[in-house]
C-alpha cells in the first residue's frame, strides 16, 4: 500500500523533515545499525590481520570476500525470500540475528570464525535492505521521498567518521575495563569493545523497528491464504522460480527501473575505481605522499555527497528528477576526468568533491525514483536487484581498477615513456592516469545508455 495521509501542511518538525514520525524511527534505527556497523568494519579488519598468522594480509582479503560473495549469489534470491515473509518481522529477526553473530567475534581465535561470521552478518544484511527500502514508501508521502532518501544516505555514511573517531577511544576506554578481573570472560580489548557495542545498536534497532507500523508486504498475505486452505502453492519451486524470473524481467522491462540499474552498475565500475587507485595517482602523478592525497580524495568526496544531499533536499519539490539523474551521471564522468587530468593536489580535490555531488545525487534520485515507479508487489525484487548489481560492480571496480593500472603502465612505458606533450606541456600518463581517464569514459557512457533508455522508453 501507498502512504496515505493527509495533504495538509505538516504539524510538526518530523513530519516536514522527515515526512512522518515512523520513519523517523526507522532512521533513528539505522543510524543506530550504521553507527555500529562501521564500528565492527574496523574492529573486524583488525581482528583478521591479528588471526591471519603469517598472512594478514590473505586474511583480510577472505573476509572482505565473504562481505561482498553472498550478495552476488543470493542477493536476488534474498528479494524472493523478503517477499514472502513479513517485512517488520524480517527485519527485527535480521537485526537481532546479527547483535547475536557480533557478541560471538570476541571468542574468535581462526580466520575461518571471522569468516563465518562475515557471511552471517552479511546473509542478514541482504535481508534486512530490500525490506527496508521497499518500506519507505509506505511510510512517507510520495513528494517527500528524495528528501528521505538524502537523510537515508547520511544515517548509512554520515556516520562513518564519528565511528572512526568511537575506535580510537575504544582503545583507551578498553585498557581501563581490562583491568577488572570480573570481565576477563568477555575478551575486553578495543576490538571486542566494538562488537560489543555494534551488537547493542542492532539490538536498539530492532526493539525501535518492532513498533513501527509497517505492511506485510503482498506475497505475505497471499502466503497467509494458502495456508488457511491447506495449500503451500507460494513456496512451491515452480512459483519461486517465476517470481525470480518476474522480479529480473522487471528490473529489464520497466524504464525507469532499468534506466536507474545501468547508470548505478556503470558509474560504480567507472568511479569505485578511485578507491584502490587514489593513492597510487597522488603518488604517480601528483607527486604528493599517497596516503596524504587519497585522505585528501575521500575529505573532498564526503563534503561534495553532503553538498549534493543538503542541495536535492532543499529543492525536493522543484526537481525533474529524471534530468537531473541523467545529468548527475553525465557531470561524476566529467568531474573525475578532469580531476585526473589536474596537476595538483588542491585542483584534483576540488573535482574529486564535484564527483562527491553528482554521486550523491545519482544515489538518492536512483533509490526514490525506484521507489516511485516499482509496484509494490516487486519492489523487494527490484531493491535485491539493485543491491546485488551495486555488489558486482563495486567488486568488479576494485579488482580491475589494479589490474588495469599494471597493464596500462605497461604500455605507457613502451609507447609513451610515460610522458607525451599536448599543446606544449609534457602531460604525465602513467598507468593509473590512463585507468582513471578510462574510469571517466565509462561512467560518461553510463550517461549516454540512460538517456538512450528513457528515450526509447518514450518512442
Amino acid at each position: 500500500m501507498a502512504f496515505e495521509g493527509s495533504s495538509a501542511a505538516a504539524s510538526t518538525w518530523v513530519d516536514r523533515i522527515f515526512g512522518s514520525a515512523q520513519y523517523f524511527r526507522l532512521w533513528i534505527a539505522q543510524i543506530f545499525s550504521s553507527g555500529g556497523d562501521w564500528l565492527a568494519l574496523f574492529a573486524i579488519l583488525i581482528t583478521a590481520d591479528r588471526v591471519g598468522g603469517g598472512t594478514p594480509e590473505a586474511s583480510v582479503a577472505y573476509v572482505m570476500i565473504a562481505r561482498f560473495l553472498p550478495g552476488l549469489v543470493f542477493g536476488t534470491a534474498a528479494g524472493v525470500l523478503v517477499d514472502r515473509w513479513d517485512r517488520k518481522r524480517t527485519m527485527v529477526v535480521c537485526d537481532l540475528g546479527r547483535a547475536f553473530t557480533l557478541l560471538w567475534l570476541p571468542f574468535v581465535d581462526f580466520i575461518w570464525q571471522l569468516v563465518l561470521a562475515s557471511l552471517i552478518l552479511e546473509g542478514f544484511a541482504l535481508l534486512w535492505a530490500p525490506a527496508k527500502e521497499a518500506s519507505v514508501p509506505n511510510l512517507v508521502p510520495r513528494e517527500k521521498l528524495t528528501g528521505v532518501n538524502s537523510l537515508s544516505l547520511v544515517a548509512a555514511y554520515g556516520t562513518f567518521p564519528v565511528a572512526a573517531g568511537v575506535s580510537i577511544g575504544l582503545a583507551s576506554l578498553a585498557t581501563v575495563i581490562e583491568r577488572i578481573s570480573a570481565v576477563d570472560f568477555l575478551r575486553i580489548d578495543a576490538e571486542s569493545m566494538a562488537f560489543y557495542i555494534d551488537a547493542a545498536t542492532f539490538a536498539a534497532s530492532a526493539a525501535i523497528i518492532s513498533r513501527l507500523a509497517l505492511p506485510r508486504g503482498p506475497q505475505a498475505g497471499k502466503q497467509s491464504e494458502d495456508q488457511s486452505d491447506g495449500t503451500t502453492r507460494l513456496w512451491a519451486p515452480e512459483q519461486v522460480f517465476k517470481d525470480l524470473r518476474d522480479g529480473w524481467s522487471y528490473i529489464f522491462i520497466n524504464p525507469t527501473v532499468r534506466t536507474v540499474n545501468v547508470a548505478l552498475a556503470f558509474g560504480l565500475i567507472g568511479g569505485g575505481m578511485i578507491i584502490p587507485l587514489g593513492p597510487v595517482f597522488a603518488e604517480d602523478v601528483l607527486n604528493v605522499d599517497g596516503g596524504d592525497g587519497f585522505r585528501a580524495f575521500m575529505v573532498a568526496l564526503g563534503i561534495g555527497v553532503a553538498l549534493g544531499i543538503v542541495g536535492l533536499t532543499v529543492r525536493q519539490n522543484r526537481l525533474h528528477k529524471e534530468q537531473v539523474f541523467i545529468a548527475a551521471v553525465f557531470g561524476a564522468g566529467a568531474c573525475l576526468f578532469v580531476a585526473t587530468s589536474m596537476w595538483t593536489l588542491i585542483g584534483s580535490s576540488l573535482l574529486v568533491g564535484g564527483l562527491g555531488v553528482c554521486a550523491g545525487t545519482v544515489y538518492v534520485l536512483g533509490i526514490t525514483l525506484l521507489q516511485e515507479s516499482a509496484t509494490e508487489e516487486l519492489r523487494v525484487r527490484v531493491f535485491a536487484g539493485l543491491f546485488t548489481l551495486v555488489r558486482s560492480s563495486v567488486m568488479l571496480a576494485l579488482l580491475l581498477g589494479p589490474a588495469l593500472a599494471l597493464f596500462l603502465n605497461g604500455l605507457s612505458d613502451k609507447f609513451f615513456d610515460k610522458d607525451v606533450s599536448i599543446l606544449g606541456f609534457d602531460v604525465i600518463i602513467p598507468g593509473v592516469r590512463l585507468t582513471l581517464w578510462l574510469a571517466a569514459l565509462i561512467m560518461v557512457s553510463a550517461g549516454f545508455l540512460t538517456l538512450a533508455s528513457r528515450r526509447k522508453a518514450k518512442t
